[in-house]
């Protein structure tokens, strides 16, 4: 085991690094240089010009920092980086191109070459073909020992009970190979074989010499001519379907040359050693552990396809090496390090993953106009956004915008979309968002005014609460119902309201039963937690309790299916009545209908439960029955938990199921939300980290979509409606933070157009206030 460090300094005097790849290389040459009196020395099991990749990105972020920490290695880099602007996205054919990106590459074997001369020059010892000693070994002989030894890291795994690794391996298959000339641009090319979607990512790394003429065909060292990195990638079974499998290294290159003969011009690709991969996601939860360090792959992997793998491994030895110079003592350094580094680590492997699963379902949007396609691909790992590409390439992203249908200077949100006889006049919804307000089930003042501002806030259409359709079908003793008259007129007052005072913004109601998660607290007295007295009886599909410590409910028999059915299109004709203009069915967070969808909560063995189709089947009943009172016209949608974050629940495929079953049946959207279903979930969470799912089924059931979850900002609504991800999307905690979200957004995008109402009392709030001008004309607003 490390033993434990207590160094009064956290400047370690003999430190040793475990691999010989950019990032150890860079921490040796900077812990070297910050005190030369180091004994620093690298083990490298190859030899000193083996690599296995061809050319690596770096950001001018961390090109700024290597400048800073050593201007030495920083002119070296520059002499030899390939710099461009360029994205090429090739697609059936047609090809576009976006401008201002901003790349530097160069060879990762010119950068272990600079790398190893400044090591020298600095008297790092370079061991190479040399294993490194065992960890523990090490770190009894060591001050510091540095884990630079990549995603298979030994060090990591031999103590793997300390750092506690998680590494998921993914669904595609690549291969890493060059060309000997050298691309305009990053180059993404699509290839629809008859075994299925490959792709191809490339790019420069080495420039043409001077001399060199076009019409000279490469033949010579790969400097003379340029290079480029190619990597093909494609999904598992299409490699296998495509014969990869059985070949060998020879004839896997020559397979790849041929399928993108028109990408390459012909021109054949090269290998080293280059071997078909499956990429793994390494996470740990530690990245330190006595004196031993983990660092780059070693701790943290992010796909090859937002080009972060040597930066993060560069930025890390940055970081290490400051707070080894920062802090008083080894473990506050390390602490720091990881402190620093995690989040933003973690933000990039978001970024990545989200980046990674659009390749693997790339299939989806082959059928996008090319250059939506286009737009699709540039922003889908949510760093690029219709905002950022606005900047970097207006002319590519307003042709966009044109195809998109948004009238010139009309940004995507504030377009109308039509659901049945309901048109949207913009894209934003206030997402459903329960208040424990009521009493006995009867919405008050609170929920006028709280639905009454956001609808005066200007978005498209705005969600009532899960509304309950029995007293028994509370979540809590504060939920509002529609089981009554008295609680339907209660309605009539706020959609009255919002009709005559907002007028164009829709309001819609969600009906639901509580089933198994009801009883319960109020949200700020403790989320999910029974009451401590006045209980309910609890119904569900099967009498499974939500988690420990909750009450376990009856499971439901076929006669009182029929009487929860007629409960729900009671309150759907009630709804009608009291003049709502959408009705959404809530089969999802674990809630009744969704009890009876997921595998983990609908253990039933007669005809509504098993297999999916028998899951579905009393959601479906209900849902026939609903529309069947609700108004011809009006629109219903259905939300639904695309996954239950738990190993044998709902998956995304069968939330693709669960979405056709009910378009089938007549829903005119799919509100798609995920989990909440069972207490034991791990959700993924980021940054609009449900859309994926609602684009699966958006492109697969050709049915419209709403996306929720972690969508904060309208460059984050532009962008998912442009690329095609979604139809509407909604918000919730931003519309608690603002109820004017929606009007704020048309504002700080200086729009003013169709799509947006301001309350004309309000309007002279419509620009932001100018403030220290001593010649401000006087207000227009009469202040009482």
């Amino acid at each position: 085991m490390a033993r434990a460090v207590t160094m009064p300094t956290s400047h370690p005097q003999r430190i040793a690094i475990i691999g010989g790849g950019p990032g150890g290389l860079y921490a040796a040459a900077l812990l070297k240089r910050l005190d030369p009196s180091r004994d620093v020395t690298v083990w490298e099991r190859n030899a000193p010009d083996d690599t296995f990749g061809f050319g690596v990105v770096l950001s001018d972020e961390t090109l700024g920092g290597i400048e800073h920490a050593d201007p030495t290695v920083y002119e070296a880099l520059q002499r030899d980086f390939v710099r461009w602007d360029d994205i090429d996205i090739v697609h059936r054919n047609t090809g576009y191109t976006s401008g201002g990106h901003g790349f530097a590459a160069l060879g990762r074997k010119r950068l272990l070459e600079i790398l190893h001369e400044r090591c020298h020059d600095l008297g790092v010892e370079l061991r190479f073909r040399s294993e490194a000693p065992y960890p523990a070994w090490l770190s009894e002989a060591y001050d510091l020992v540095i884990a630079a030894d990549g995603v298979n890291s030994t060090t990591r795994e031999a103590y793997s009970d300390v750092f506690r690794p998680q590494v998921t391996t993914h669904r595609c298959r690549y291969i890493w190979l060059a060309a000997d000339f050298a691309f305009d641009a990053f180059r993404f090319e699509i290839a629809e074989t008859e075994h299925g979607v490959m792709q191809l990512h490339g790019y420069p790394f080495a420039r043409p010499s001077p001399d060199h003429h076009p019409s000279t065909r490469p033949s010579g060292p790969q400097n003379q001519f340029g290079a480029s990195t190619v990597i093909v990638e494609m999904r598992e079974e299409v490699w296998r379907a495509a014969g990869f499998e059985e070949l060998g290294e020879a004839e896997s290159v020559e397979r790849c040359a041929k399928i993108f003969a028109d990408a390459l011009g012909g021109r054949p690709l090269r290998s080293n050693k280059s071997a078909w991969t499956t990429f793994r996601t390494v996470v740990n939860e530690r990245w330190s552990h006595g004196n031993v360090v983990l660092l780059g792959d070693a701790a943290h992997t992010a796909h090859f396809s937002i080009g972060s793998g040597t930066k993060l491994a560069v930025e890390d030895a940055l970081a290490l090496a400051a707070c080894l110079e920062e802090q008083p003592s080894l473990q506050d350094a390390l602490a720091a390090y990881e402190t620093e580094r995690k989040p933003v680590v973690a933000s990039t492997q978001r970024a990545a993953r989200a980046s990674l699963e659009w390749f693997e379902n790339l299939g989806l949007h082959l059928g996008q106009p090319p250059r939506q396609f286009a737009f699709n691909l540039l922003t889908r790992s949510r760093r690029v956004t219709h905002d950022n590409l606005r900047l970097r390439d207006a002319h590519f992203t307003e042709a966009v915008e044109h195809e998109f249908g948004c009238p010139p200077g009309t940004p995507p949100m504030f377009t109308p979309f039509r659901l049945r006889g309901l048109t949207l006049r913009n894209r934003v919804v206030v997402s459903p968002m329960d208040m424990y307000s009521a009493v006995q089930g009867v919405p008050g003042d609170f929920h006028l005014v709280h639905l009454g501002a956001r609808a005066l806030g200007g978005a498209g259409l705005v969600m009532t609460e899960m509304v309950c359709v029995s007293e028994e079908g509370r979540i809590t003793p504060g939920c509002t119902g529609l089981y009554t008259g008295r609680q339907a007129e209660a309605w009539r007052r706020i959609t009255e309201f919002v009709h005559t005072q907002a007028p164009g913004t829709a309001i819609g109601v969600q009906l639901g039963h509580s089933g198994r998660k009801g009883s319960t607290k109020l949200m700020w007295e403790g989320m999910d937690e029974p009451l401590p007295d006045g209980n309910w009886p609890l119904v569900a599909a099967s009498p499974i309790p939500y988690k420990p410590g909750s009450q376990t409910p009856r499971e439901l028999s076929r006669a009182q299916l029929t009487d929860i059915r007629e409960q729900f299109t009671s309150a759907a004709w009630r709804a009608g009545r009291a003049g709502f203009d959408l009705l959404e069915l809530h089969c999802a967070h674990g809630y009744l209908l969704s009890g009876f969808l997921s595998p983990l909560t609908n253990r039933r063995t007669d005809a509504y439960g098993g297999s999916l189709a028998k899951r579905l089947r009393f959601p479906l009943e209900v849902f026939d029955a609903v529309r069947g009172v609700w108004p011809e016209e009006r629109p219903m949608t259905v939300r639904i938990s695309a996954t239950d974050w738990a190993e044998g629940g709902t998956t995304a495929e069968d939330a693709v199921e669960i979405a056709r079953a009910f378009a089938a049946h007549g829903a005119d959207a799919i509100d798609v939300s995920s989990g909440q279903v069972v207490d034991e979930e791990r959700p993924e969470y980021g940054r609009s980290y449900q859309t994926p799912f609602a684009d699966r089924i958006r492109h697969e059931v050709r049915v419209p979509v709403i996306a929720v979850g972690a969508i904060s900002s309208w460059d984050d609504v532009n962008s998912l409606l442009l690329a095609g991800r979604t139809d509407l999307c909604a918000l919730a905690r931003p519309h608690l933070y603002d109820p004017h979200w929606t009007l704020h957004a048309a504002a700080e995008q200086g729009y003013d157009g169709p799509g947006v109402v301001w309350p004309d009392a309000y309007r002279a709030g419509s620009r932001p206030p100018q403030t220290g001008r001593t010649d401000a004309p006087k207000p227009r607003l009469k202040l009482d």
